[in-house]
């Protein structure tokens, strides 16, 4: 399996999205909740997932680093794979910050302030910016990823509506061919 996952930060990351996701629409519902029981329980959740998720998220962040020092990528991919990182890094702050901000709220227990709760929806978006340029690593430059199909005569394309349909021909653009750039050191380090 290790050949086909050559690293476990696309395993990770979906954890750090869903449970850091997941507390801020927690912590949304536990403030605006009518009934005190309902307030009580969703702070809870929220708390749990904040919590989880940014211990998981440093595990995100390390596997993160290891893939941005050995996946094999060209120019134009290295320059969104630092984009991405410099999307990661403050994102990642941002939730430590949070998470300890969180523990103090929840041992005085504290309600969720209007300032919390913003700096959380702050975060949130900086952690789905972090994403979505993630995505594009995989989607748009082909990282990670060991091969992508042949487009060729004959090939098939799959719509909605017909289900299955063999004789179409397919309109894929195969990835340029990723190598790795020797001594390449724009930030800082070779890869």
């Amino acid at each position: 399996m290790i050949e086909i996952i050559p690293n476990w930060h696309p395993i990770f990351v979906h954890f750090t999205v869903a449970l850091l996701s997941m507390a801020a629409l927690f912590f949304l519902a536990a403030r605006f909740a009518a009934s005190d029981r309902w307030r009580s329980q969703w702070a809870v959740v929220a708390y749990w997932n904040l919590w989880i998720g940014t211990a998981l998220t440093a595990v995100t962040v390390a596997a993160g680093w290891y893939a941005f020092n050995t996946v094999t990528h060209d120019d134009p991919s290295h320059a969104a794979m630092l984009t991405h990182r410099n999307w990661a890094i403050p994102t990642f702050a941002a939730f430590v910050a949070l998470g300890v901000w969180g523990w103090r709220n929840y041992r005085k227990a504290q309600g969720i302030t209007t300032a919390f709760l913003l700096v959380t929806l702050a975060g949130t978006g900086l952690l789905l910016s972090t994403a979505w340029h993630g995505a594009e690593l995989v989607y748009r430059y082909g990282l990670g990823v060991m091969s992508l199909p042949k487009a060729e005569a004959g090939d098939h394309a799959h719509e909605a509506s017909s289900g299955h349909d063999a004789g179409a021909a397919a309109t894929v653009t195969p990835a340029p061919k990723k190598t790795a750039p020797k001594g390449h050191r724009d930030d800082g380090h070779a890869h």
